[in-house]
């Protein structure tokens, strides 16, 4: 019989998915939106699933990131959303903002690459936790598949976004 080895990460980032699918139900069955029915649902948590399965990083819920927030934890926050339309309008306190496309980015090219490095700093091993509006907006995976791609480590998403935040009482803020 051969055994096959798996390694920690593997086993990390699958149950760091399947968290995140159970989160994303627990949310949904609380949600008081009876209009949205269960196949949808069961949709957006498959596709969240294989999107930190194939990005590689993790995720964290609303309440874990207010403990970190309130605890003062060294961690840069990034808000991934236009800056305009959305950013300046509200964001989480102490969050920065660098927007990300919607649909998979394949490519970077040198001058992305140098603004993303200078916005998240040269100590590749500081949490960072990447948002954007809400839990089916793909803009932070972008983001965290791209940190952890250019030798980030302890890179993380926040699905709920700034609509979760929100909806979950935590303050926001706004910038001129």
């Amino acid at each position: 019989m051969k055994y096959r080895f798996v390694s920690r990460k593997f086993v990390s980032l699958v149950l760091s998915a399947a968290i995140a699918v159970l989160f994303l139900l627990a949310g949904a069955r609380s949600n008081k939106k009876a209009d949205c029915p269960e196949k949808v649902k069961e949709i957006i948590a498959i596709n969240f699933a294989k999107e930190i399965t194939d990005g590689g990083y993790r995720a964290v819920n609303a309440i874990d990131l207010k403990k970190w927030v309130d605890a003062k934890k060294d961690m840069l926050i990034v808000d991934t959303m236009p800056l305009e339309a959305s950013y300046k309008k509200r964001h989480i306190p102490t969050a920065v903002q660098m927007e990300f496309p919607i649909p998979e980015m394949k490519e970077m090219d040198d001058t992305q690459k140098a603004e993303f490095v200078k916005l998240l700093g040269l100590n590749k091993d500081r949490l960072i936790v990447f948002y954007c509006g809400f839990t089916e907006c793909t803009r932070s995976h972008n983001a965290a598949m791209w940190a952890l791609e250019m030798g980030y480590t302890d890179v993380y998403r926040f699905p709920g976004g700034i609509e979760g935040w929100a909806q979950a009482g935590y303050p926001v803020e706004a910038s001129k």
